[in-house]
């Protein structure tokens, strides 16, 4: 008989406590709402401020050219007043819920339970010709890289050829230039003795 009154005292103990500690919490939601409303001046201009550090790092980071990043600053700074009035309509209806919930979580002092991961092991499986597999993939390897020397040799024997091809034609080139010139000028110098000469 005695354990019964021990547990029903606790009962209600314990029911005193949580409903104490839920109006509590419910003051302190009441007396946050009541600090948004009293300081909406301070409480809008630290939304502007939030807003430009915003607008500014999201527009860097999304618009490179310095033409576009300065014309989408200044369509932000033109919205700016609007932002403020939908930031403050969220603000009175989320913000003191919120930071009540982040306060009841600091001082309800529960443990955060994290969650150990989980180590999953394969057990993959060895081909028993692995030994095999191998020794084709080695050989096919050291056939591309003896290919790959040959086309490397072929080019460079390419590339040797037709550079002393094209150096062997400018040279008979040239020499043709210069037996052009010398044919011109034997015939320019034959030709004014011959007009002196009628």
């Amino acid at each position: 008989m005695d354990t019964t009154t021990n547990k029903s005292i606790s009962l209600s103990q314990k029911s005193t406590e949580q409903i104490m500690e839920e109006q509590r919490i419910h003051d302190v939601l009441l007396l946050l709402e009541n600090l948004s409303y009293r300081e909406e001046t301070t409480v809008k201009l630290i939304l502007d401020c939030l807003y430009d550090v915003g607008a500014t790092n999201i527009i860097n980071q999304k618009f490179h050219s310095y033409f576009m990043n300065g014309a989408v600053k200044k369509v932000a700074r033109l919205s700016k007043p609007v932002f403020r009035m939908i930031a403050w309509r969220w603000f009175k209806k989320n913000c003191p819920q919120l930071i009540t919930n982040w306060l009841y979580e600091q001082v309800s002092f529960n443990k955060a339970i994290i969650p150990q991961a989980q180590i999953v092991v394969e057990q993959v499986q060895i081909p028993k010709d692995l030994p095999v597999i191998l020794e084709h993939k080695n050989r096919e390897v050291k056939n591309l890289r003896s290919q790959v020397r040959v086309l490397i040799a072929i080019f460079i024997l390419a590339i040797t050829s037709f550079g002393g091809s094209f150096l062997w034609l400018n040279h008979k080139l040239e020499q043709a230039h210069l037996q052009t010139l010398e044919e011109l000028q034997t015939q320019l110098q034959i030709r004014p003795t011959s007009v002196n000469n009628p």
